[in-house]
């Protein structure tokens, strides 16, 4: 497919999408309760660093629950695999991201993806006390991206005031020793990590990243250890879509993660990442127009890793 053909693909699926009026935008969290439910945007960005995009790609929202897998990566590379493995499982669950359940046997929670595997994650990230932790985590996300970001205060707020169901995941994690007793510094670099701004062009940037062996497209400069790859993309694909992580590995068939901000990012190993940006979510807390794009995506450019599988990918061969 040619760079044209590609910028064809993406503006016709925004203006079929964007008549598209289905779910509502999160309202657990009040400050999420105010964006814009018309704000919509897709962008690709390739393993050699080119973009295409269109919509509202360059509008700020808060990065949310797509955090967890760039702090699953820098918990990894600050324990291992081995050890990580033993605060958090990897399987997938057909509960919802937020359920208070642990696994029955180790008592661990199960994935990553969900709130209490994150929030498990997250206090594995090392740093001498609260603000060097953060700066290691904006410092994660910057490599990934290529630039700088902030934590929206009012939104990290907003979620520390109202948080209740992820504290209750933390002192029944804390009960079973899947975390240490520090518990409010930790919930607060979760929410932390979950107002992070960022754009639909960063989503796309932060998936090329992944898809890139970790090595940023666009900076060149590493974001995470290659060895780690495997580990992030195989929960991603697992686990990333939450109970609908089946239907999508079915589907779409490329390892994902969505956030109640709207957001999601899809990785197609050695070629591309996808970043989309909508925040009507369904019943599952999934982006509707977001899922939808994907799926097309997939569809028509051959993304399914069980279809697609070659790895010598030009920007301007898509798969073909």
């Amino acid at each position: 497919m040619t760079q044209e053909n590609l910028e064809a693909v993406l503006n016709d699926l925004h203006c079929k999408y964007k008549l598209l009026q289905d779910g509502v935008v999160a309202n657990y969290i009040p400050e999420l309760a105010k964006v814009n439910p018309e704000l919509f945007s897709i962008c690709v960005v390739t393993v050699d660093g080119e973009a295409y995009q269109v919509g509202d790609d360059k509008q700020l929202f808060t990065i949310q629950s797509i955090s967890k897998v760039f702090a699953y990566g820098l918990a990894l590379e600050d324990h291992g695999r081995d050890y990580v493995l033993t605060r958090v499982g990897v399987e997938p669950t057909g509960d919802a991201f937020n359920a208070i359940i642990l696994d029955e046997q180790s008592n661990r929670p199960l994935n990553p993806m969900v709130n209490a595997g994150a929030i498990a994650t997250t206090s594995l990230i090392k740093g001498n006390g609260a603000t060097e932790r953060l700066n290691r985590m904006l410092n994660m996300f910057r490599r990934y991206i290529g630039h700088d970001v902030f934590v929206d205060i009012s939104v990290f707020t907003s979620e520390r005031s109202t948080g209740h169901r992820n504290r209750a995941m933390a002192h029944l994690m804390l009960n079973f020793g899947m975390i240490d007793p520090n518990i409010e510094e930790s919930l607060d670099l979760y929410f932390q990590q979950c107002a992070v701004m960022v754009n639909c062009y960063d989503l796309a940037v932060m998936a090329a990243t992944l898809a890139n062996k970790g090595i940023n497209p666009v900076t060149k400069e590493r974001a995470v250890n290659s060895s780690y790859i495997k580990d992030i993309l195989s929960v991603m694909y697992t686990c990333g879509m939450y109970n609908f992580a089946g239907e999508w590995a079915y589907k779409i068939g490329i390892p994902a993660k969505s956030g109640v901000c709207g957001g999601i990012i899809a990785i197609v190993p050695n070629k591309m990442g996808i970043g989309v940006f909508s925040p009507r979510l369904d019943a599952r807390g999934n982006s509707v127009r977001g899922v939808k794009v994907c799926e097309e995506l997939s569809q028509q450019l051959g993304l399914h890793l069980f279809e697609c599988s070659r790895n010598n990918f030009k920007s301007r061969d898509l798969c073909n």
